[in-house]
């Protein structure tokens, strides 16, 4: 992805987040010149990875394939230092902006529909070899236990919310003509290098093309203390 193409989404971003009347953590807006100047004490959002993160799973094109996540909270399973056993982030997912079909082995998670559009999610179980299964799929939505079958999609409005357990396949994006979704994820522990298993290979993280100055430092991006 093109800096100058990130750089745009972050100030895109942070408009439709302000519409939606959801404010950040200072650390959000923090300049890259800011970030030369923090020390140790701030090692907590450094090594949990709070903050930006934009991606195109690979796919460059991020408006079609691709998310923008802010995490604001989060601990660690590996480093006692950190002693959240949860994490919390907020999204926005465009309209038709699809997130791959992914599940994640340690992480169960909330995802919530905060404001906006309308946000689809399609499921499936994961089978002993980590493919679609075609078995019915149990969930829980705003405490509703629900079976569905392989490959349905559910339409979270606003205020709505679904469970999604280990090994549960999911893909999701905001149904067209609806606008975008303020999303949000609370789960435990978050660990985004390591806890992703999507169905098809794709990368996680963007390469970058340094084409203009940063506005922000993505969570992958802060410099040490």
């Amino acid at each position: 992805m093109k800096r100058s193409e990130i750089n745009a989404i972050m100030r895109d971003a942070l408009a439709f987040l302000d519409a939606q009347g959801f404010s950040v953590p200072p650390f959000v807006l923090w300049s890259p010149e800011d970030w030369k100047n923090r020390g140790a004490e701030y090692d907590e959002i450094r090594d949990t990875m709070l903050g930006w993160d934009i991606t195109d799973f690979g796919s460059g094109d991020f408006f079609r394939t691709g998310l923008l996540l802010i995490t604001l909270r989060n601990g660690s399973i590996d480093d006692a230092r950190y002693k959240k056993t949860y994490a919390e982030k907020i999204m926005i997912v465009r309209e038709e902006q699809v997130t791959p079909m992914h599940f994640h082995w340690s992480k169960m998670e909330d995802i919530i529909n905060r404001g906006g559009g309308n946000l689809m999610v399609r499921l499936y179980n994961a089978d002993d070899d980590e493919k679609l299964a075609g078995t019915p799929v149990s969930v829980s939505m705003d405490g509703r236990r629900q079976t569905l079958p392989a490959g349905a999609t559910v339409r979270l409005r606003p205020g709505e919310s679904i469970t999604l357990t280990q090994r549960l396949y999911h893909s999701f994006w905001g149904e067209k003509g609806c606008g975008p979704v303020l999303t949000g994820e609370v789960s435990q522990c978050n660990d985004d290098r390591t806890d992703n298993r999507f169905l098809e290979p794709i990368g996680r993280f963007p390469a970058l093309e340094e084409d203009a100055a940063p506005l922000f430092l993505l969570c992958t991006e802060y410099p040490r203390a």
